[in-house]
């Protein structure tokens, strides 16, 4: 509808919802172009706009991963307090899902913040030229966003293994589509080059806990001295599919997560992860969601970095001597 008159989205909305705040002439080629084509107004749209309530999206990839609780729980208080409703998008892994609920939600929010997009740049600058919008977990020319501080958390990660004398470690990689994944793999060969380290990778996994039991099973064939994964859910599958097979973590095997979700404190052994600032992140991104449509430089800066630290728990140990042979599993085990 808005295209085929030639405004924006909330434009027609408020030709319907609030006509005065349109002009008259421009209200009028609204209602001719609606009644040409069959529009009708979206109820839900029209009772928002009346009753002067304000929205805001937060999409995630993954509801189900606990990794977006923190950040939700931050981004819910930010807008509350700013007096506005968020609502939540689950893409659910799938770019097409991914798009498809950002082009249902553009005419019911004021803008929106995209947490671990798998879109492509140009698809999330094409968005922000519709509303206002602010990425996390990736750099996006032209795009205001917040990131953790990766070549940090992945120097820690290194150096804390080459401490324990491992010379070499595997990452375990989670989406093909995820910036952070390849951020991290990046960062983490830099890491080793510089500490003399050697580091393989392994993936992509889905970044699950399913997803890391099926990366334990590659493991076993060629088991390394240490893992670092893309996150907690890998970690955690990890160990459980490594532990299934007979091997010891940490004594044969040291692993090393990102994230610090809840179960990495309750998983045995407990995990060394990268621990990132997550609510901050979410209560940080309606900050600067608001705020961009009155501070140019935000729209064309470097994305806001965070920063993380390693919290070291039972998962890391000393590398063990040798190669280590881990028998098949037997049927029903």
């Amino acid at each position: 509808m808005a295209q085929a008159v030639g405004v924006s989205p909330s434009t027609v909305s408020r030709a319907f919802a609030r006509p005065g705040r349109v002009k008259a002439e421009t209200a009028e080629r609204i209602r001719q172009v609606a009644a040409e084509i069959g529009y009708r107004v979206n109820p839900l749209a029209s009772g928002l706009q009346a009753s002067g309530s304000s929205m805001l999206a937060l999409l995630v990839s993954d509801v189900t991963n606990p990794f977006y609780t923190e950040i939700i729980r931050g981004a819910e208080s930010a807008a509350a307090e700013a007096g506005y409703v968020l609502v939540l998008l689950d893409a659910q892994e799938s770019n097409r899902m991914e798009h498809d609920s950002l082009q249902r939600s553009l005419s019911v929010v004021e803008g929106i913040v995209l947490a671990g997009s798998r879109l492509s740049d140009s698809a999330i600058r094409t968005i922000a030229k519709q509303r206002p919008l602010v990425v996390l977990n990736r750099d996006v020319a032209g795009v205001p966003g917040i990131v953790l501080d990766i070549p940090q958390g992945t120097r820690l990660a290194a150096q804390h293994l080459a401490h324990h004398g491992h010379r070499s470690f595997t990452y375990v990689s989670g989406p093909e589509a995820s910036w952070a994944d390849g951020m991290r793999w990046l960062c983490l060969r830099n890491a080793a080059v510089k500490l003399d380290q050697r580091v393989h990778g392994l993936g992509p996994f889905v970044p699950t806990v399913a997803g890391g039991r099926l990366a334990a099973e590659r493991l076993v064939r060629d088991l390394p001295t240490a893992v670092v994964a893309y996150n907690d859910q890998l970690a955690i599958g990890l160990i459980l599919g490594l532990q299934a097979h007979g091997v010891k973590v940490p004594e044969d095997v040291s692993v090393i997560g990102f994230d610090n979700i809840f179960t990495s404190k309750i998983v045995t052994p407990t995990l060394t992860t990268i621990v990132a600032p997550l609510r901050a992140q979410g209560r940080t991104a309606v900050d600067v969601l608001l705020a961009s449509g009155t501070v140019p430089r935000l729209r064309t800066g470097r994305p806001i970095t965070l920063p993380v630290k390693l919290v070291v728990r039972d998962s890391t140990a000393p590398a063990r001597r040798g190669r280590l042979r881990v028998p098949p599993l037997t049927a029903g085990g």
